[in-house]
């Protein structure tokens, strides 16, 4: 009886360490990436939220015209077939939550498997635009810290961009982008009415966060206006924009 209990056990220690072994060889669920799946009010809710946003970056996958005509308030626009070729510019966000999205949840599908492929791990496809309703669609353009900074050297070499910042006066007074007017998001009209006629005119709005700006981008959005950007990450996130001391 003792000689069976003893090589009893010592089959289970075997067992054990096979089992241990296996777990030891095989990725973790963090390592390889796993897609998860988002509804189309958890997403909208993120995008209301002022502060969960800040921890998000929501990649819309339509193709640039789709993208125009409507996409979730903060979402930034790399098409399909360009993911590959901006996984050099998103390696910045790699550790933040990245929701892909697109009309059916097909094409963000196959975005979020790239990304997954290549190393991001926490990744999440979301309900299409043409399957929730309850989705807040703007028409303002939401651009990454690079192609802001990208915008301020082209300002400075000479370039037609119009900056509006929608921070505090007192802050504004202080330093700005190059040439920036100032706008009050509870009173976005006052700096409608200095805007140029030409509705095609490229104006990038900004502020400490992309939350007071996209409130003026969308409402200079809706007032006509086809090549309005809103700088998703503001002067508080990033302290390397080049502000003119006033």
């Amino acid at each position: 009886m003792k000689r069976s209990m003893k090589k009893l056990l010592l089959m289970v220690v075997a067992a054990f360490a096979l089992v241990l072994a296996g777990c030891q060889s095989s990725p973790t669920n963090a390592e390889e990436g796993v897609m998860g799946e988002m509804t189309g009010q958890e997403l909208e809710d993120i995008q209301q939220d002022n502060d969960e946003k800040e921890k998000v970056l929501v990649i819309d996958v339509r193709s640039q015209e789709e993208y125009d005509e409507g996409h979730a308030k903060h979402a930034i626009n790399i098409p399909l077939d360009e993911i590959e070729d901006n996984l050099d510019r998103l390696e910045d966000y790699k550790d933040m939550p990245i929701i892909t999205i697109c009309n059916t949840g097909n094409q963000s599908e196959q975005a979020a498997e790239i990304l997954i492929d290549n190393g991001f791990t926490d990744v999440s496809n979301a309900e299409g635009v043409k399957d929730f309703e309850g989705y807040d669609l703007v028409q303002f353009e939401s651009i990454l810290i690079d192609e802001t900074e990208q915008a301020i050297e082209d300002y400075n070499n000479g370039e037609d961009i119009i900056f509006v910042d929608a921070r505090a006066q007192e802050d504004f007074d202080e330093s700005a982008f190059p040439g920036a007017i100032n706008s009050d998001p509870e009173n976005p009209d006052d700096v409608i009415a200095q805007l140029p006629e030409d509705k095609d005119a490229l104006i990038i709005n900004y502020c400490y966060s992309g939350n007071r700006s996209a409130v003026v981008a969308d409402a200079i959005a809706d007032a006509g206006y086809t090549n309005v950007q809103n700088a998703l990450y503001g002067t508080n996130e990033y302290e390397d924009y080049e502000l003119e001391e006033k």
